[in-house]
């Protein structure tokens, strides 16, 4: 499925990945991001926290593991992350995904 070009036009987030590993496109508010994650490379974040966040899976496969049990949702799944989870992620390539962070500078948007 590929995204309506108004929808990748939105700005693009300043994050720790590679491009060629995951796009962005990003709605901010002041209380709140909203992101879409495109994956084009299987991906995996180590255990971390934050605040809390919200996500629905739109295309492949994230795996999230909260206290050592891992789930796994696809596409119409949606997960909620509470504030300070301690949680790690895995996506495979192809996945895309909206969250939405409670927190507004999450991530600062590019450029």
């Amino acid at each position: 499925m590929q995204l309506p070009a108004f929808i990748k036009a939105l700005p693009s987030l300043d994050v720790p990945f590679r491009d060629e590993t995951v796009t962005t496109s990003a709605i901010r508010s002041d209380r709140g991001l909203m992101v879409i994650f495109e994956f084009h490379q299987d991906f995996s974040l180590p255990a971390h926290s934050h605040k809390a966040q919200w996500g629905t899976v739109i295309a492949g496969e994230v795996r999230i593991t909260i206290d050592e049990v891992e789930t796994k949702y696809m596409p119409g799944d949606s997960y909620t992350i509470p504030s300070g989870v301690i949680h790690a992620v895995s996506v495979t390539a192809g996945t895309k995904a909206i969250d939405i962070f409670e927190e507004p500078d999450r991530y600062p948007l590019k450029g």
